[in-house]
């Protein structure tokens, strides 16, 4: 008997193109684990179906003024309300590529993450400045942790 998938949603914003590195490094490592299907989606084409399809999720940024991107505030807050009672505890991972400290994006995601709730399973990436090999491979690191947490129950 075949197990069935279990579902990992990557949400991620990138004006720049570092988030949209980390993110597909992100996915990279999630696709190493077979048991579980990743959806990788921009912020503003994310919606509710995306989210209640998954079982996990990982939400990826930019720092912007000291907070996360609109286009992430954006899809946490269309999908908040209809999402109430239906994902309580949905495992989830923060990376964030920022100029300054990135302490800000990752403060604001996760006061709303703990509204949703959802549950914080993994430490946050955070890369300030420019991306590194050692970035991108924590990045590949997180993907297939958070994956693998999803695909054995763990989380």
């Amino acid at each position: 008997m075949t197990q069935p998938h279990k579902h990992l949603l990557i949400v991620y914003h990138s004006q720049t193109g570092h988030t949209r590195t980390m993110a597909k490094s992100v996915l990279r490592g999630a696709r190493r684990v077979p048991e579980v299907e990743t959806r990788l989606k921009m912020a503003l084409r994310a919606g509710l179906d995306d989210l209640l399809w998954a079982q996990g999720l990982l939400l990826g940024t930019p720092e912007n003024f000291g907070y996360m991107a609109g286009a992430m505030k954006n899809f946490l807050d269309r999908t908040y309300y209809p999402a109430q009672g239906k994902i309580s505890g949905l495992p989830y991972a923060v990376f964030i590529s920022a100029g300054n400290d990135g302490t800000g994006a990752l403060t604001s995601i996760e006061r709303i993450a703990r509204g949703y709730p959802f549950k914080p399973v993994c430490d946050p990436i955070i890369a300030r400045g420019e991306l590194t090999a050692t970035v991108l491979r924590q990045c590949e690191e997180l993907g297939e942790t958070v994956a693998s947490g999803v695909a054995w129950g763990i989380f």
